[in-house]
């Protein structure tokens, strides 16, 4: 009985030890039963505060982004109708005469009775001026304000050209180089010119100088230097600028032109009054 007693007791004692050691090294691994998360069963609602207040800063910015291009793309001297977005407006009749200031419903009154458009003068006095004129009165405005405009350009930016030559380059070449340069002075261009030293040593010093100077006398009255022929490259080449004349030099190369005339003119006539007064 003993026996069987100590027997029962050892089997005890090595299950349990067993059961701890499957629990220290697997216990680890063992992941504890997720519960699953709840959805709610209502959304959220939004609020309408917030997109209220979205929605009207959006139409504020739209509107004047809208009207910065209606004031960009309105043309300087055009028909504006019945559309007046002022109440009280300046108005001249179509003589020129000042006729005060109107309410725009009186304005629209008026032109419906003479038949006569509506245009806007000066916007920015207060209240803003207009005039009211005819078809043809506008139409001839416009091509009076076209013609001012070809009289009177604007100066856009002006465009250079690069051009390079060697400095050994043929006569009929640089007669060809010369015809294309003037071209793109009557444009109104600028023309950079490089000239490259050449694989003969032994040219003159100032060779590539004299080329640009070549250069620049096949366009009398036409262009000259804006910056003269400065070495660049150690010497290795050399570099000059030509623009076209401005209208107050052209009008000074005209008169020395024509004073140059007027003296060869006249030594002319001396001469020859000499030679008769020899014979």
């Amino acid at each position: 009985m003993a026996a069987l007693f100590l027997k029962r007791l050892t089997l005890q004692t090595l299950k349990k030890m067993a059961g701890n050691c499957t629990r220290r090294c697997f216990g680890t691994y063992i992941l504890p039963p997720t519960i699953p998360a709840q959805l709610p069963l209502v959304a959220p609602v939004p609020r309408l505060f917030s997109l209220t207040h979205a929605r009207a800063s959006g139409t504020v910015a739209d509107t004047q982004d809208s009207r910065k291009k209606k004031t960009k793309n309105d043309p300087a001297f055009s028909n504006i109708g019945r559309k007046i977005h002022e109440r009280v407006i300046h108005v001249l009749d179509e003589a020129g005469n000042d006729l005060g200031s109107m309410h725009r419903a009186e304005v629209i009154r008026l032109m419906a009775e003479r038949d006569l458009r509506l245009v806007k003068r000066d916007s920015g006095s207060e209240p803003p001026q207009y005039q009211l004129l005819s078809g043809l009165q506008i139409h001839e405005e416009r091509l009076r304000l076209r013609e001012m405009e070809k009289a009177h350009p604007k100066p856009g930016p002006v465009l250079t050209k690069e051009l390079t030559l060697s400095s050994n380059i043929g006569q009929h070449d640089l007669d060809t180089k010369s015809k294309q340069i003037q071209q793109w002075i009557e444009k109104k261009y600028k023309v950079q010119i490089t000239i490259k030293k050449g694989k003969n040593v032994e040219e003159p010093e100032h060779k590539m100088e004299d080329i640009c100077n070549k250069i620049l006398q096949t366009m009398p009255g036409i262009a000259t230097f804006l910056s003269r022929p400065q070495p660049v490259r150690g010497g290795k080449a050399v570099t000059c600028v030509l623009r076209h004349l401005s209208k107050k030099e052209e009008n000074a190369y005209r008169e020395t032109q024509e004073t140059q005339k007027r003296d060869s003119l006249d030594k002319e006539n001396r001469d020859n009054r000499e030679s008769d007064v020899h014979q």
